[in-house]
């Protein structure tokens, strides 16, 4: 018996003892899933009520696909980035295909437990146990950034920051709330060379204030590799 199932946005044809590669699911090696989302199902000219076949799989393992490369390039813009992408996979090998009840998604709720009755005379358990010092919290790492130095962004360099601190731009923050109007005004009145739009100034400060690293550094890292020019 055959079924044409769906997961992961993707529909795949299986039968008893097929194996499959699908998009990740959850669960370990050795586990038995269900797969409910049945398109269609039959033997072999004939035609069976996919509402009522279910789809049992084990999974043989978490694997990752070939890697794809993703590369971004604008030209006379001295912008290049390249990054890799391997999308997680769970192959599947498929025990049977037939007709059956499909498992509810909800589970009964288990009935709760009476609690025991206390015994008088005694304490409870919660008047003995010392109370628990709180954790410590953890430091904030965006805390520690500097904000101040406009430097990390690329595109400016010392006169640009003394024109832009001289204008009452202090701050990453400064540069992340401007829009489109904003940057063309600051662009006309420091005659900053259109580096504002062409380096993209508002998304690489708001780059920096969620931790990414700078992509002056980057970029000047790649220089000097000599890599990528």
């Amino acid at each position: 018996m055959f079924a044409v199932v769906r997961t992961g946005g993707k529909q795949y044809r299986v039968a008893e003892g097929d194996k499959i590669a699908v998009e990740k699911l959850a669960g370990e090696a050795g586990e038995t899933i269900t797969l409910d989302d049945v398109l269609i199902a039959g033997e072999g000219a004939d035609l069976a009520d996919a509402g009522k076949v279910t789809v049992s799989a084990e999974i043989i393992a978490q694997a990752k696909s070939e890697k794809v490369t993703i590369f971004k390039k604008r030209r006379r813009q001295n912008y290049r980035r390249k990054n890799g992408h391997r999308q997680q996979l769970t192959l599947l090998r498929i025990l049977g295909v037939g007709e059956g009840k499909k498992a509810s998604a909800k589970k009964a709720a288990a009935p709760k437990k009476e609690a025991a009755p206390k015994a008088e005379g005694t304490k409870s358990a919660e008047t003995k146990a010392p109370a628990k010092k709180a954790a410590p919290k953890k430091a904030d790492a965006k805390a520690d950034l500097d904000t101040s130095n406009l430097s990390l962004i690329s595109g400016v360099g010392p006169t640009i920051e003394k024109k832009l601190r001289a204008a009452g731009i202090e701050s990453w923050n400064d540069i992340a709330s401007w829009d489109e109007a904003t940057a063309a005004k600051m662009n006309d009145e420091l005659k900053l060379g259109n580096r504002p739009v062409k380096d993209e100034w508002v998304e690489q400060a708001k780059e920096l204030l969620a931790g990414k690293p700078p992509r002056a550094k980057v970029d000047q890292a790649e220089a000097a590799s000599g890599k990528d020019t």
